[in-house]
């Protein structure tokens, strides 16, 4: 349980990304202009700590595990699946059977196998090992068996997304399996680039391989313009990243704030993914204001979405399409299938007396002799969340709301969250690859021994999963879907106020980023 709150935190406080943004690829430039060798140097926000894959839990830590380890599908930054280590599949009902390329070999020398995929799979189904993928991605009734180089993955219960699921589990190799602490400061995957050298709090080496044939489109050792070493070098300060980057001392790196705009002015393209930078989640447990859905619902409707946005994603808002913002973006349309309402003050406040909280000669909200207080909780390191929070907080005061704001750390963060449950609301984020990972934050309680931090309940959206868990095709299965996170959107389970595109520069290569550096990608410029 506790290898499971760990992921599930990482999913709301590290919010991994998805979603392709104007961007250069390796498939944008000629290949004339690649140059094969050399070390691509990739700037990371803070130190991975322990990276056994299985229970990764930062964004940094993602970083590192997805360069040294491979899935059975490629999913490009725009959702579409390809081959990777498996050279095909084939579906049907409640069953995937993949074949394995030939020749795939680990970085300790053995085979990969159609076995060894098994075993990934059915460890992580098993509930026992609480995985980064139990529950969200694959439970118990998924089981794996392995023939010669055919994989066959079975669900006992209903999954129109069965290929999603299993076929972007990262692999870890045989021994890794069976001894996973010995991966906590080493790496044994499919990996093109092998981890050879960490040097902590610095930097973590990988270096090319010799012999490797499956990557995806083809992709080899051979490949035109790979480099020989990949770098991935902790610079905790953003206005550092920046200098290193154009001063061309690192190729890629990861910037948000003020320093962007110098970055961008210098000429520099970006590949980004989608953040839901403005979402704001709430505690609706007993005895907390936002247990009532019309404080819920006037407090949002006092917001100016584009007032508070421009602030939030620094000038670069974009309208919410989906609550799910990870690839492969299952069951995302765009435009969304919900509207947000228009701000109107007026009837914020009007809501707030209809609720019982009445206005006082001092401009303050009280019920029952209790003043009407909100404790609004944010990510002190994200450059844009306290001043967003302070707007908030202004326009909040003059409907006679007491906000009280606190900026948290890491470890204030999980344990507001998740064990005092002492917050109401504030830029929380999600950041599912499908709605499947979303429903886990909707169901039972943590008290409940469940991720739903946020106590939320309700009877629509649970009606609406229920279908499309029973479902017989993928599309009938997005319909549902698509109408139970509405059913979040209209009841203010859930408020979307802005996103915006997190952008990681390039000097001197290209690549895609469909949610980290897809080492396989990587293309050396001249």
């Amino acid at each position: 349980m506790i290898r499971k709150k760990l992921a599930a935190v990482s999913a709301v406080a590290a919010a991994a990304l998805a979603l392709s943004a104007c961007a250069s690829s390796p498939d944008s430039e000629p290949t004339e202009d690649y140059v094969s060798g050399g070390t691509f140097v990739k700037a990371l926000t803070g130190d991975p700590g322990s990276i056994i894959p299985f229970n990764a839990i930062s964004f940094d830590t993602w970083e590192v595990v997805s360069t040294a380890y491979e899935a059975l599908v490629y999913v490009t930054p725009d959702g579409e699946f390809t081959p990777w280590l498996a050279e095909s599949w084939e579906e049907s009902p409640n069953q995937v059977v993949y074949t394995l390329k030939d020749g795939i070999t680990c970085a300790d020398g053995t085979d990969f196998t159609a076995e060894t995929a098994a075993n990934n799979i059915n460890y992580n189904a098993n509930p026992d090992n609480a995985t980064f993928y139990y529950g969200a991605t694959v439970t118990e009734a998924v089981s794996a068996s392995a023939e010669g180089n055919v994989l066959t993955v079975t669900t006992s219960a209903n999954d129109p997304f069965l290929l999603a699921n299993t076929g972007t589990i990262l692999q870890v190799c045989q021994a890794g399996i069976d001894d996973p602490d010995s991966l906590a400061d080493s790496a044994n995957g499919t990996g093109l680039f092998e981890l050879t050298d960490i040097q902590a709090q610095s930097s973590y080496t990988f270096e090319k391989r010799e012999g490797y044939t499956w990557g995806p489109d083809g992709v080899t050792s051979e490949t035109v313009g790979l480099p020989d070493e990949i770098e991935l070098r902790i610079v905790d300060d953003e206005s550092t990243r920046a200098n290193l980057l154009l001063a061309g001392d690192i190729n890629a790196a990861s910037i948000v704030g003020a320093d962007s705009a110098r970055v961008e002015s210098a000429g520099l393209e970006s590949t980004g993914v989608r953040n839901s930078v403005g979402e704001m989640l709430f505690n609706e447990h007993d005895g907390r204001v936002f247990s009532d859905p019309l404080v819920r619902q006037a407090l949002t409707l006092a917001l100016d979405r584009a007032e508070v946005g421009a602030v939030i994603a620094d000038g670069k808002a974009l309208d919410a399409v989906s609550l799910v913002t990870k690839t492969p973006l299952l069951c995302v349309v765009e435009p969304a299938e919900w509207q947000l309402p228009e701000t109107d003050l007026e009837k914020a406040g009007e809501l707030l007396d209809e609720a019982g909280w009445e206005l006082g000669s001092d401009g303050l909200r009280t019920k029952d002799g209790e003043p009407l207080t909100v404790k609004f909780i944010y990510d002190a390191p994200t450059a844009t969340h306290a001043p967003a929070a302070e707007l908030v907080k202004q326009i909040w005061d003059e409907l006679g709301v007491t906000t009280e704001l606190s900026a948290n750390d890491a470890a204030a963060w999980s344990d507001q969250l998740w064990s005092t449950f002492d917050w109401d609301t504030g830029w929380i984020q999600l950041a599912p690859n499908s709605p499947v990972q979303l429903s886990t934050f909707f169901g039972a309680t943590p008290e409940e021994g469940g991720l739903n931090f946020m106590f939320v309940d309700n009877p629509d959206y649970t009606a609406n999963a229920d279908k499309a868990r029973a479902a017989s095709s993928a599309d009938e299965a997005c319909g549902y879907w698509r109408a139970a996170e509405t059913a979040l959107i209209d009841r203010v389970d859930v408020f979307p106020l802005a996103d915006n595109i997190i952008p990681t520069y390039m000097n001197g290569a290209v690549f895609e980023a469909p949610a980290y550096v897809m080492p396989t990608s990587i293309r050396m410029l001249g």
